[in-house]
């Protein structure tokens, strides 16, 4: 191999971020032939990162009572020989793990403290939320001498969920009688707390108003602490609960099969984007949290913001002022119709 051939990419964050890291993978194999790409990241989210055909191999974070043990991490990496890191999420003990492992190159931001353990930076604020996180990550890869500008209708994010998850799904629909006679959309009502959500008050009313319009199945996920937040948006019989029945390749195997998704600031709305349905989002016009930083990559889109007239919002004044509320279901309720509408 070449002196730049080994590459590294670390992002030990959350699904949404992992899925918008990915495309990194395709850029740099078609850039650099004969490149072997690895993804460093937590166990997590590990099998979304595997249904990349780009990916040639997955570290796990190595952890000890739910926290980095970064001295094991870096005899892994030292024994792996990189020729290059690409930081796409940093922190301080990965990155001096990087250093200690010897890999000659490393690429990350120049705004931390520990930025000095870097010989490679881009000068780039993420948290005013002027630039897209996927343009940022693909960024980092100027100093492979990669320059790429990605475009929502042709990045490739490489998600293909397996037969064996396709076929769970199958199964799990079939036991339920969704989408037998009926095109099923999925809404997503939870997510981390990386954004201010929409009120589950308000997805009720979507749930309500869809199940009594359309005749669509509707079908309800998140994990299995969801489970009762997930089950109070059951409102009629063709809505299905299937919060913690699904991994997450199985979920991507759900989302993959249906007409829309509709979500939050999180990561299955990333993974819809990804395989190119047609999602429906809410986001706080909080910079950090926005749709200008986090919004789906994709042109099947529709994305709702707060009707205020705030702007450079902050976390505390969106929450005081419960400035989500003020997006109306019923508003939401005719953008997903006008989907249908367009659908045979």
């Amino acid at each position: 191999m070449s002196e730049k051939n080994n590459i590294l990419i670390v992002r030990t964050d959350k699904i949404g971020d992992v899925v918008l890291t990915l495309p990194i993978a395709g850029i740099i194999k078609k850039a650099i032939p004969g490149a072997k790409v690895t993804f460093l990241v937590k166990n997590y989210t590990r099998n979304i990162v595997a249904l990349n055909k780009y990916v040639d191999d997955i570290i796990l974070l190595p952890e000890i009572n739910g926290a980095p043990d970064y001295s094991r991490l870096t005899k892994t990496l030292r024994s792996k020989n990189f020729d290059v890191a690409v930081t796409v999420y940093p922190r301080a003990g990965m990155v001096w793990s990087l250093f200690k492992a010897g890999i000659k190159t490393r690429i990350g931001t120049g705004y931390r403290w520990y930025s000095f353990l870097f010989n490679k930076k881009v000068y780039e604020h993420r948290k005013y939320g002027t630039s897209h996180e996927l343009d940022l990550n693909i960024k980092l890869l100027s100093h492979l001498g990669i320059n790429y500008t990605p475009e929502p209708n042709s990045v490739d994010f490489s998600i293909q969920p397996g037969v064996e998850a396709a076929n769970k799904v199958k199964n799990v629909l079939d036991e339920k009688g969704i989408g037998n006679l009926k095109k099923y959309l999925i809404i997503h009502p939870g997510s981390h707390g990386s954004a201010v959500d929409w009120p589950l008050e308000h997805f009720k009313e979507l749930v309500y108003i869809l199940a009594r319009d359309l005749n669509i199945d509707i079908v309800i996920t998140g994990s299995l602490n969801e489970f009762e937040i997930c089950q109070k948006l059951i409102v009629g019989e063709n809505v299905f609960n299937l919060a913690g029945l699904l991994t997450l390749e199985e979920l991507t195997a759900l989302i993959d099969k249906s007409e829309l998704l509709v979500a939050n600031s999180t990561g299955p709305i990333h993974i819809a984007a990804a395989l190119n349905k047609w999602v429906i989002g809410f986001y706080p016009r909080i910079p950090s949290c926005s749709v200008t930083r986090w919004g789906p990559y994709t042109n099947k889109r529709i994305v709702f913001e707060p009707e205020t007239g705030c702007s450079n919002c902050t976390r505390k004044q969106c929450e005081e002022l419960n400035c989500m509320s003020s997006i109306k279901p019923e508003k939401v309720a005719n953008a997903v119709k006008e989907i249908f509408s367009g659908k045979d």
